[in-house]
């Protein structure tokens, strides 16, 4: 039986196309069935319903800071699809920690840094400040600290002298566009685990990829 899946977007919904892309194969273990956006106008409430997923809006704006009312409805719309996993795709909504706790072990989302480096807001151009050779993106679950929580999977890419925040982030998409479907692979079909504060994964061993910047010739 495959796990069912809700995606929470604010915005275009890139990481959620490629989790509907991955979900569509025969053989993962979860369907995407709900895609929840907190904007009326966000990009990506379209994607999904072109890719034939069911979609709501909960517009978060007239609960102003009233989080735990917004969730209420949020979490009733949860109950009413059946949704048994989450992942976060851009969603611009903190949560109260009552509702990360309820979540925990069953909510991911994904960050464009190598955390813990350069969790927050801007973190291209942190890393490019940072002047460091690799930057990349991370599956963690959530918890109530901001961009924090057991890590899941990571993808590195090398950053170069000549990068830009732009064409910084425009690399590390592609790699959220491949570690995020396989992170959800692996929470849906019970391979990862939680023991204290790390995520560890089960078949999981030595590997010999390795990534070294710069390259001088």
């Amino acid at each position: 039986m495959k796990r069912r899946v809700a995606i929470l977007i604010s915005g275009r919904g890139s990481n959620m196309a490629a989790l509907i892309k991955a979900a569509a194969a025969a053989d993962f273990p979860a369907e995407i069935s709900l895609v929840i956006s907190n904007k009326a106008d966000a990009l990506g409430l379209e994607r999904a319903r072109a890719s034939g997923v069911t979609t709501e809006v909960i517009e978060s704006k007239p609960f102003g800071k009233d989080r735990a009312g917004f969730e209420k409805v949020l979490q009733a719309a949860l109950d009413r699809h059946g949704i048994e996993l989450i992942c976060l795709g851009g969603f611009m909504r903190l949560f109260t920690a009552e509702f990360t706790k309820a979540w925990y072990g069953r909510m991911l989302n994904i960050h464009p840094s190598l955390l813990p480096c350069f969790p927050g807001l801007d973190p291209h151009g942190q890393a490019l400040r940072a002047g460091v050779k690799l930057s990349g993106a991370t599956v963690h679950f959530v918890i109530p600290e901001t961009d924090a929580g057991p890590i899941v999977m990571q993808g590195a890419v090398p950053v170069s002298d000549n990068d830009t925040s732009d064409t910084l982030s425009e690399r590390i998409l592609e790699v959220e566009h491949r570690i995020y479907p396989e992170a959800l692979r692996l929470l849906a079909a019970d391979k990862v685990r939680i023991e204290g504060e790390v995520c560890k994964t089960a078949g999981s061993g030595p590997s010999e990829n390795f990534l070294v910047s710069p390259v001088v010739s």
